[in-house]
């Protein structure tokens, strides 16, 4: 097939697509910085949120029909989709829908699980009339064009086409492992296994689920009503869905691929405090494997209007400078050293601090002489002058929440300062 008609094939996929994203977690590994948003709704490189990538993913593969499934504390995903995402055009069939849970079927209605959620919604998705269902979640940081991966289970006549990426085997536990055959076709699925089956002739490696889903929508329906009748369903698509119908439709897997390079794909789940530090550290270094400069597939966002960055003082140790480091707009760096940090907007660093390996969001505040090194500071954070992390490991963990691998978070509560207003 030439390219000029796989491109045209792919665009007519992503036309007749409709791609839901599951966007009700709590996210409860990341602790407190889910006390009071989202997983979805986190902040995430210096000036996105998490759901932006999944969602820039969409719009850059062409699928501009998209619903966002929402549900623990969703008021600050729900302002920053409605601030940032009302650009598609209505006229033209183009929407990002919001869809909270309700009591759509009776007074207990809350999303049981994911397939739950989708299920509740059948009505609204008919509507649609869609030839394909792309169901993803909300809570990953990648780039993937979804177009070939539509394209794979349109000519495999696939029932359900599952994305998959290879991981080291003892990161394995954390996700659904997949089995497949010499046709790529999904013969065993286990999810979270204790000793996770490795890829044949390749002992570290193990082939596991994105949580990423393509379902010819008919089929999807008949799945989902089977489903919410059985009173042992969990009503998930990784528990339930996708083990019942292996062995008994076409299951296929997608080997997920870099956009541009083809070569070894870049996805990460953020779900604990570590990985959400290392994900945001990685950011930092000379070359990272996440190109958030790539013109070729921008990842969009609602960003307030802010001035530029700011560096003030040059006398010998009171100098404003940064290095290594990624710093947003509205930041003023007033006489404090920055190093391998990664500054959010409207970041104010006094006098005399010194900063290091520190993911910082926005609007936090801190005072002259502090001393922070590989910590992790909430939105709205006031951090008091002279205060000191990084040092201590035993008056860290007394005073924040300190991870085994020393990444500390510092929150307004631990502070025990009033929350800011909800963003």
């Amino acid at each position: 097939m030439s390219a000029a008609i796989t491109s045209r094939f792919v665009s007519r996929l992503t036309r007749e697509t409709l791609a839901l994203i599951l966007a009700g977690g709590r996210g409860s590994r990341l602790k407190q910085l889910t006390l009071w948003r989202a997983k979805p709704a986190t902040p995430f490189g210096g000036k996105y949120r998490i759901i932006d990538f999944p969602l820039s993913n969409c719009i850059n593969s062409g699928i501009r029909r998209v619903c966002v499934l929402t549900q623990y504390k969703a008021h600050s995903l729900i302002r920053h989709l409605q601030l940032g995402w009302g650009f598609l055009r209505g006229e033209f069939g183009e929407f990002v829908e919001l869809l909270p849970a309700q009591q759509r079927i009776d007074e207990a209605s809350w999303y049981k699980g994911t397939a739950d959620a989708v299920y509740q919604n059948l009505d609204i998705f008919r509507s649609h009339a869609p030839e394909y269902v792309l169901v993803l979640a909300g809570d990953h940081i990648y780039k993937m064009d979804y177009g070939p991966m539509l394209a794979l289970h349109s000519e495999s006549r696939a029932d359900i086409t599952v994305g998959s990426i290879e991981v080291p085997r003892e990161r394995a536990h954390e996700f659904g492992v997949l089995t497949v055959n010499e046709h790529n076709e999904i013969i065993k699925f286990v999810e979270k296994p204790r000793d996770p089956e490795a890829l044949p002739g390749r002992e570290h490696t193990t082939l596991v689920s994105m949580g990423i889903y393509v379902f010819n929508t008919a089929f999807l329906y008949q799945r989902l009503i089977e489903d919410a009748e059985r009173p042992d369903s969990a009503h998930d698509f990784a528990r339930d869905i996708l083990p019942e119908a292996i062995g008994r439709y076409r299951v296929i897997a997608y080997p997920f691929h870099d956009v541009q390079t083809k070569e070894r794909s870049y996805w990460r789940d953020v779900g604990t405090v570590d990985a959400f530090w290392e994900t945001n550290m990685e950011l930092v270094s000379v070359d990272p494997e996440l190109n958030l400069y790539d013109s070729r597939w921008p990842i969009w966002t609602y960003q307030e209007q802010q001035p530029p960055a700011k560096f003030v003082f040059n006398d010998e140790g009171r100098r404003g400078m940064a290095v290594d480091s990624i710093v947003a707009d509205g930041c003023i760096i007033s006489g404090g050293y920055v190093n391998h940090s990664l500054l959010f907007p409207q970041v104010q660093v006094h006098s005399f601090v010194q900063l290091r390996d520190a993911v910082v969001l926005p609007e936090v505040d801190i005072g002259r002489y502090c001393q922070l090194r590989k910590v992790i500071i909430d939105r709205g954070c006031i951090i008091p002058p002279g205060t000191v992390v990084g040092e201590n490991p035993e008056e860290d963990a007394r005073r924040f929440y300190r991870t085994e691998q020393g990444v500390v978070l510092i929150t307004r509560e631990m502070l025990g300062q009033e929350l800011p207003r909800i963003r």
